[in-house]
This record gives structure tokens, sequence and C-alpha cells, in this order.
């Protein structure tokens, strides 16, 4: 499967193809997860992969999808569905890898698909409201509340803190 054009999302260290921001704009690469709108910062997004084959890892945890190779390089496959305690994608169902670095290792997050890099003001920003379901609010940042949706923006560094109790 070929993968996306990434140029459109941006890389770390690099400009994004994000418009019409201003000065405090904050611009996100948009992500859907079962259907949920979410938002990564796009200075933390390294890489995004079209599917790419998973090796299992024996005995590890169920949000720990297994591995890939990415360019010669093991990167830790994370299935964010698990980790946020949603159910399991359909049968089928491609998923995109968003590559994030968290204490120098590579993380794949596998989502069921990126959207788009938007640039949003930064005094949109909300906290989470406490309608947020937990397995949400423990990993999401904050949110944004879009003409349409609610954008659930992910704390990238909590997603990945697997030696904390959850």
């Amino acid at each position: 499967m070929a993968e996306p054009d990434i140029a459109k999302f941006g890389r770390q260290g690099r400009g994004v193809a994000a418009t019409g921001g201003g000065e405090d704009d904050q611009v996100f690469v948009t992500l859907t997860v079962d259907g949920q709108l979410c938002g990564v910062p796009v200075l933390s997004v390294r890489d995004i992969l079209a599917e790419q084959p998973i090796t299992r890892i024996p005995l590890a945890p169920a949000e720990i999808a297994g591995s890939l190779n990415l360019r010669g390089r093991i990167v830790t496959a994370v299935d964010l569905r698990s980790r946020l305690g949603l159910p399991a994608a359909p049968a089928g169902n491609a998923r995109i890898s968003v590559v994030a670095a968290q204490t120098g290792e590579l993380y794949a997050l596998l989502v069921d698909q990126v959207c788009e890099v938007v640039s949003l003001a930064a005094d949109k920003f909300e906290r989470n409201p406490p309608t947020l379901p937990p397995g949400w609010e423990r990993f999401s940042a904050g949110i944004f509340r879009l003409q349409e949706k609610l954008m659930v923006m992910l704390d990238i560094p909590r997603l990945l803190a697997f030696s904390d109790a959850g």
C-alpha cells in the first residue's frame, strides 16, 4: 500500500501547509479514533504511514499492537482504540500510523483516519469538560469546540507513559 503524501502534514522542525494562522495560533494534525475527532501538535508528528505490517510482541499489554519497521528502525505500535478503552476496529479497516517521539523512542499511534492540518486560535482552547469519559480524560490535554465537532487534544506524553499505573 502506498504511503500518504506526508508533505501536507509537515515534519518536526519544518513548516506546515496550514494556512491562515495567526501569531498565537496552534497547529495540529487532526485524526479520528472510533469516530471522535482528535488533534495532536504538528511538531509532535514525525511521520504518517499507511497501514504497515505489525509484528505482535509476546506478553505485551493489549495496548501495544506490536512493532513495525520504519526505515530500519523498530517502532512500537500503540493501538489508540485499546489505550482509550474503545472497541476494536472492525475487521478489514486499514489503520494509519501517526509516528511520534517520546523520550528518544519512536511510537506509531494506530488511528482510524488522518484528516488534515489545522491552525486554531490558542484562546479557543478549553479544559476537559466534566462529561468527557474517564478513558479519554486521562489522555486529553483539553478540547477545541469547532463548528460541528468537539476536537479532543491528545496528550502524547501521557498516552505513551506505559510505566505509570495505566
